[in-house]
Formats: C-alpha cells, sequence, structure tokens
C-alpha cells in the first residue's frame, strides 16, 4: 500500500510541476484527463478534477504503474 502512494505522489509530483497546488489547470494533466475521458473531462474545475480522480481512482493506479514501470525501464537504459 505504501508503495502503490509513493508510485502515486511520484508521478503527480511529476505531472504536475508549476500547478503542484492546482493540477486542474496543469496542461499535462488537463490533456491526460480529456485523452482518457473524453467530453466528461472538458472544462476541469477542482471540483469536477476530484470527482473525476475519485470515480477512476481504478483506473489512475493502473496507470500509475504502468508509468512507474516504463520510469523504471528508462532509468535502467541510461544507467
Amino acid at each position: 500500500m505504501a508503495q502503490e502512494m509513493f508510485k502515486t505522489v511520484q508521478y503527480y509530483w511529476n505531472a504536475a510541476r508549476g500547478y503542484r497546488f492546482r493540477p486542474w489547470e496543469s496542461p499535462y494533466i488537463r490533456w491526460r484527463f480529456e485523452t482518457f475521458l473524453g467530453k466528461e473531462a472538458a472544462n476541469l474545475t477542482a471540483s469536477k478534477f476530484f470527482h473525476l480522480a475519485w470515480k477512476y481512482r481504478e483506473h489512475m493506479e493502473r496507470f500509475v504503474d504502468w508509468a512507474a514501470e516504463r520510469n523504471r525501464i528508462q532509468r535502467r537504459r541510461h544507467a
């Protein structure tokens, strides 16, 4: 459980750079949400962001696992 939380926070910290206290305004995170959810993620606000993040938390967890694996592979190649 702690490792899952660490992966999620690590991904968020990198993805929300410049928008860490207001991720719903991050162009990258908005793009991610809109790509995955389509119209449901249009016009993202703080409440809508947290609602969708909670609603799709299992999908997001799988994505974060995938991103962490990609990060590990990339580090091995450049080490």
